[in-house]
C-alpha cells in the first residue's frame, strides 16, 4: 500500500508519539505499580535515558545515506516492539533494567532519523515541519489522555496494555510505502570520521550546552510530575488531562510557528524558551492548586516546544549528512544525555524534596539564559 509521503511521515509521528504518551507520563506508574520504590524508579528511568542518549549517538548516525532512512525506522520499529513484548515477561529489577535499556536503545534513534527525513523531504516536496510533526503532538494528547483514564478505571497494567498496542501500530504504519522515497547522496559527501564530530562539537558547544539544560530540566517532570500530583490528590485521569493541556499548547504553537516565528532567530526563541521554563518549574515547586497547574502546562509550549523550534532552526542551517549528525547529537545530549543526568538526580530529590524537586529544576534552566549561540550557521530556513 502506497501513502503520501507527508501523510506517511504524519503517520510515523502520530503513531511514535502516542506510544511515547504512554510511555514518558506514566511508565513510572507502572514501575510504582510493579512494586517499585522511587529511588530504583529514577535509577531504571535514568538508565532508560542513558540507552536512548547512547541510541541516538551510536545508532541514528549509522544511517549516512538518506535514501536509507525508511528501512531504518522500519528496523528499529521492529526491535523496539520486541523489547516492548519482553516487558511481559517479568518485574524483577535487573529484567526490568535490561529491558528498559534495549527498549530506548531502539526507540530513541527513530525521533531523530524521522526528522531527518522529515529535512530531507523538505528538500524534495513542499512541506511544512510544523503542521506534520502537530500529529505527533495531537497523538502525544490522545495517548497521555486515554491512558489516564484507563489506569483510573483499571490498573497500572493498562500502561503496558497500551504501550505495546502504541508500538505494534507504529511498526505497521511504518511498514506502508511512501509515495516519494527520500534521495541518496553519495558516500563521500554523507560519511563524516572522528575530525567531523570534533568540529561539529566545537562549533555548537553553546547550542548543544544551551539545549541540554533547556531539556533537562524537563526530568523531574517527565519522571515524578504523575507520582506528585496523584499524591497530592489528583486522580491519574486528571493528571492525563493536564499533560495533554501541555501538548495541546504545544500543537498551537507547531501549528503557527511560521506565522509567529518567522523572524525569530534561534538565540531569541532559546530565550524565550529559558524564561518560560524558569517560571514553569517555580511555579510547580510553589503550588499544586489546579488553576496554576493549568497555568503550568500551557507553560509546557515555551518550555518544551519553542526549545524545539529553536534546535530545528539551528539545525535546519546546515547541509547533507551533516543535519543528520547534529540531529543526532541533539537528540542523545539534549532529549536523552542531559535528561538521564537529571532524572538520576531527580529520583534522589524527590525522595527527600518531594515538590521542591521543581525548584532545582528552576536553577537547572537558568544558566541557559546565558549560554545561548551567538551566531547562526547560515540565515535559516522560515519554514521551519
Amino acid at each position: 500500500m502506497v501513502l503520501q509521503s507527508t501523510r506517511w511521515l504524519a503517520l510515523s509521528y502520530f503513531t511514535y508519539f502516542f506510544s511515547y504518551g504512554i510511555f514518558l507520563p506514566f511508565w513510572s506508574v507502572w514501575l510504582k505499580g510493579v512494586g517499585l520504590p522511587p529511588e530504583t524508579i529514577g535509577l531504571l528511568l535514568g538508565a532508560g535515558l542513558v540507552a536512548r542518549f547512547l541510541g541516538s549517538l551510536l545508532l541514528a548516525p549509522r544511517v549516512q545515506d538518506p535514501a536509507r532512512l525508511v528501512f531504518a525506522l522500519r528496523l528499529l520499529a521492529l526491535l523496539a516492539l520486541l523489547f516492548a513484548l519482553a516487558f511481559w515477561l517479568g518485574h524483577s529489577a535487573i529484567w526490568l533494567l535490561l529491558v528498559i535499556v534495549g527498549f530506548n536503545l531502539f526507540f530513541a534513534p527513530l525521533v531523530p532519523l524521522t526528522d531527518a527525513l522529515a529535512g530531507t523531504w523538505q528538500r524534495q516536496i513542499a512541506m511544512d515541519y510544523g503542521r506534520v510533526r502537530l500529529w505527533g503532538s495531537l497523538a502525544f494528547v490522545i495517548g497521555s489522555a486515554l491512558t489516564g483514564k484507563l489506569v483510573s478505571v483499571f490498573s497500572s497494567q493498562a500502561v503496558l496494555v497500551m504501550l505495546s498496542i502504541g508500538v505494534m501500530s507504529m511498526l505497521l504504519g511504518m511498514l506502508l510505502r511512501p509515495s516519494v522515497m527520500p534521495q541518496g547522496e553519495s558516500r563521500a559527501q554523507a560519511s563524516a570520521g572522528w575530525p567531523a564530530w570534533r568540529k561539529l562539537a566545537r562549533e555548537n558547544w553553546r547550542f548543544l550546552c544551551c539545549v541540554s539544560l533547556l531539556q533537562g530540566a524537563h526530568a523531574a517532570y517527565y519522571s515524578f510530575s504523575a507520582i506528585y500530583w496523584q499524591g497530592v490528590g489528583y486522580s491519574a485521569s486528571t493528571v492525563g488531562y493536564l499533560w495533554s493541556l501541555g501538548v495541546v499548547a504545544e500543537i498551537v504553537i507547531f501549528a503557527l510557528s511560521n506565522k509567529l516565528f518567522r523572524r525569530w532567530s534561534a538565540r531569541d526563541l532559546l530565550l524565550l524558551s529559558g524564561v518560560a521554563g524558569i517560571v514553569r518549574w517555580g511555579l510547580m515547586g510553589w503550588t499544586t492548586e489546579l488553576p496554576w497547574l493549568i497555568a503550568m502546562q500551557i507553560l509546557h509550549c515555551g518550555s518544551f516546544t519553542v526549545c524545539h523550534l529553536a534546535a530545528m532552526r539551528y539545525i535546519s542551517a546546515r547541509q547533507g549528512g551533516e543535519v543528520i549528525r547534529l540531529q543526532s547529537v541533539y537528540s542523545a545530549v539534549a532529549t536523552g544525555g542531559g535528561i538521564a543526568v537529571m532524572t538520576m538526580f531527580s529520583g534522589f530529590l524527590y525522595q527527600h524534596l518531594s515538590g521542591g524537586v521543581f525548584w532545582v529544576m528552576s536553577l537547572v534552566a537558568l544558566p541557559a539564559l546565558f549560554l545561548r549561540p551567538r551566531i547562526q550557521p547560515r540565515t535559516q530556513d522560515s519554514s521551519i
